[in-house]
């Protein structure tokens, strides 16, 4: 027999009730009969209000229901209450409503049919929906909701601002910073051409169209990387590449250190010279040691080598090695 002042514990009566909360991130449950397709794990311990210690979650299983299916319940037996993740139900395609008399689960392809009947819209943040009071708070003893401004009143406050962010305005609004500024939300439609061509970031020059280069070894690129991670077979952690712009054939040579570019540059220039029987004219590379150096310098002057360097800090400007 059940006794009467258990029946009155309000969590006796809640015991058997599933309670979908926003505020929680899983589906948990202090009853494993409910559970189908049940199976033990360590799913670690969970903090919840009422309890300092929290529980430990000991198994997951599903729970059915008519035309919804649960996946993924926690087993903690410590709990009081059946809690059901609106969080959880979402990742599985599905929305959820809260009126004044009910909650509603609804299918993944619902949609308002009126966009303006949504009032607030707050995100989901580490599986819980929440906003920050002080971005949608008015400060300064106003009391109202913001109204939107139209797109023409938007845009003729950001240019009368110097074309300031929509962003930053809309925070001049709430803390009541400009006088004179109307107390509305500006919206940003992305029309004003000349924050679109301030703030660009297409290339300002075009791409050549045909090449300049009819030749073999008329224009080499170079480029040094290292010390790498990855190790060469012979333990070598420098890399240098040489492009020839004509083919784009590569050649890769392993260094131990960056002083051993000078020797391995001027042999191998020698030998592609006698074996394709074409003359290097031009070599272009960054402006690193280790091709701007003495001994570089009179190798090149002597081959009668032509050299073009890259600005600093504009890997762009030597984009194929």
């Amino acid at each position: 027999m059940v006794n009467d002042g258990i029946k009155g514990d309000p969590q006796y009566t809640l015991q058997d009730q599933g309670i979908f909360d926003s505020g929680c991130s899983r589906h948990i449950t202090r009853n494993k009969s409910y559970l189908s397709d049940y199976q033990d794990i360590d799913g670690g311990f969970v903090a919840f209000g009422g309890s300092a210690k929290g529980g430990k979650i000991t198994g997951k299983g599903k729970i059915r229901t008519g035309k919804l299916e649960f996946k993924d319940v926690y087993f903690m037996k410590e709990l009081k209450f059946n809690l059901f993740s609106v969080s959880q139900l979402c990742d599985k395609k599905n929305n959820v409503l809260f009126t004044d008399t009910e909650c509603i689960v609804l299918s993944h392809d619902f949609k308002f049919l009126d966009e303006s009947q949504v009032l607030l819209k707050v995100p989901r943040n580490n599986n819980m929906y929440s906003f920050d009071l002080k971005n949608v708070v008015p400060l300064g003893g106003l009391t109202c909701l913001f109204a939107k401004a139209t797109l023409d009143e938007s845009n003729l406050w950001h240019r009368m601002l110097g074309h300031i962010n929509f962003k930053t305005m809309n925070k001049l609004v709430r803390g009541n910073l400009v006088r004179g500024l109307p107390s509305k939300l500006f919206e940003n439609d992305h029309t004003c051409v000349a924050c679109q061509k301030g703030k660009q970031h297409k290339a300002s020059c075009k791409t050549k169209t045909v090449s300049s280069i009819c030749k073999p070894l008329q224009l080499l690129h170079m480029d040094l990387f290292g010390p790498v991670f990855m190790r060469s077979i012979i333990k070598k952690t420098y890399y240098l590449v040489v492009t020839d712009d004509f083919s784009r054939f590569s050649w890769v040579f392993f260094l131990a250190t960056k002083d051993e570019t000078p020797e391995i540059l001027k042999n191998y220039i020698t030998g592609i010279e006698n074996q394709i029987d074409h003359k290097v004219k031009t070599i272009r590379c960054d402006n690193g040691t280790e091709f701007k150096n003495r001994i570089m310098n009179e190798f090149y002057e002597m081959k009668g080598i032509r050299r073009e360097f890259s600005v600093a800090r504009t890997p762009q400007q030597n984009g194929v090695a």
